[in-house]
C-alpha cells in the first residue's frame, strides 16, 4: 500500500515556459497570459551556453516590470554560471523592484560541456553537490542583514571574504533545489526550502516519489528540521488537454484535476508548472484545472 504523505503546503500553479530568443515575443505573452489568468508562478529554463535562449535573468527581469502580481523564478538556474554572492544580490534587487515577487530555484549544473565552453568550471556530480551548499550559505548570508560584520567563506569552491550584507529581498525568498540523485536529495533535504525536478525525468515517475520524498524527509529530520520545511513542486513538460485520456496531464479536465490533487494528497506535491508554451493550455489550467483542485484538496484536509 502506498504510504499517504501530504506535507499541508497551500497550492501553487504555474508555468515552465521555453526562453526561445527567436519566439520572444510569444515567451513574453504567455507570461502575461499567466499573470492575467491568476496564476502564481512563472518559471524559465536556464541554459545560458545555449545560444537560441535569451538569457533567463535578463528574461525575468523584463518579465517582473511586464507583470503585476504572479511570481517569477528560474527553473533552475545554473549555479556554475551565476556566482552566488552576485546572484543574491541580483535576486534581492529584483524581489524588492517587483513587490516581493521573486523566488530561487537553483541547480548544481548539467551539460558541462556548454559550462566549461562558456568559462565555468567542470565539476563531478560530488563537486557539485559541494559547491551548492557553498553557494546557498552564501547567498542567504547576502541576504541576512541583521547580522553584523561581513560574509565570511573560505570554501572549496566559492570565497567570501568580508562581502558587505544586503540588500535584503522584499520577503523571505525560499531556495528550491533541482535534485534528481541520492546526495542533492539529501542536501535538499538538509537546506532546501523546496525541491524542484521535472517529471519526465525521474526513473519511473510519479512511482519514484516515495522513495525520493523518504530521502528528502530523512535529511531533513537529521538536521533538524521538519519534512514539511520542504516544499515539493514539479514540472510537466508535455502536457495536452485531450478527449481521452492518455497520461498525466494528457485528458480532460477532470483527469488532471484527479492526478493533480492525488498529487498533492498521496506525494505531496503541491506545486504543479506545466511546459508546452500555449497560451489556451495556460488559460484553461488557470481557468477550469486550478480552481478545482483547489476545491478538491480543501475537502480532503477537511479545510472546505
Amino acid at each position: 500500500m502506498t504510504q499517504m504523505t501530504d506535507y499541508g503546503h497551500d497550492l501553487l500553479f504555474g508555468t515552465f515556459v521555453t526562453p526561445s530568443a527567436q519566439g520572444a515575443g510569444h515567451v513574453l505573452d504567455l507570461a502575461v497570459t499567466a499573470d492575467r489568468s491568476g496564476l502564481d508562478l512563472v518559471t524559465f529554463q536556464d541554459h545560458p551556453y545555449q545560444p537560441t535562449f535569451l538569457d533567463t535573468w535578463t528574461l525575468l527581469s523584463y518579465v517582473a516590470a511586464r507583470t503585476e502580481r504572479v511570481h517569477l523564478s528560474g527553473n533552475v538556474l545554473s549555479l556554475p554560471l551565476r556566482p552566488p554572492a552576485v546572484l543574491a544580490r541580483a535576486a534581492a534587487s529584483l524581489d524588492r523592484l517587483s513587490g516581493g515577487r521573486v523566488e530561487l530555484g537553483l541547480g548544481a549544473g548539467a551539460f558541462w560541456d556548454g559550462i566549461a565552453a562558456m568559462g565555468g568550471r567542470r565539476l563531478t556530480p560530488g563537486q557539485g553537490v559541494d559547491a551548492l551548499r557553498e553557494a546557498v550559505t552564501i547567498i542567504r548570508e547576502i541576504w541576512d542583514t541583521e547580522t553584523r560584520g561581513g560574509v565570511r567563506l573560505d570554501g572549496t569552491y566559492y570565497q567570501a571574504t568580508g562581502a558587505k550584507r544586503g540588500p535584503a529581498p522584499a520577503h523571505d525568498i525560499p531556495v528550491w533545489i533541482g535534485a534528481y540523485k541520492k546526495r542533492m536529495l539529501a542536501l535538499t533535504g538538509e537546506i532546501g526550502d523546496g525541491w524542484l525536478p521535472t517529471i519526465e525525468y525521474l526513473p519511473d515517475g510519479v512511482d519514484s516519489l516515495p522513495g525520493i520524498n523518504a530521502r528528502i524527509d530523512e535529511a531533513a529530520v537529521s538536521a533538524g528540521r521538519s519534512p514539511g520545511d520542504v516544499r515539493r513542486l514539479m514540472n510537466f513538460m508535455n502536457v495536452r488537454f485531450s478527449p481521452a485520456g492518455r497520461g498525466l496531464l494528457d485528458g480532460p479536465v477532470d483527469q488532471w484535476v484527479e492526478q493533480l490533487a492525488g498529487l498533492a494528497l498521496e506525494h505531496g506535491v503541491t506545486a504543479y508548472l506545466i511546459g508546452g508554451d500555449d497560451v489556451a493550455t495556460t488559460e484553461r489550467f488557470a481557468a477550469e484545472v486550478a480552481p478545482a483542485v483547489r476545491d478538491v484538496v480543501a475537502r480532503e484536509r477537511g479545510e472546505a
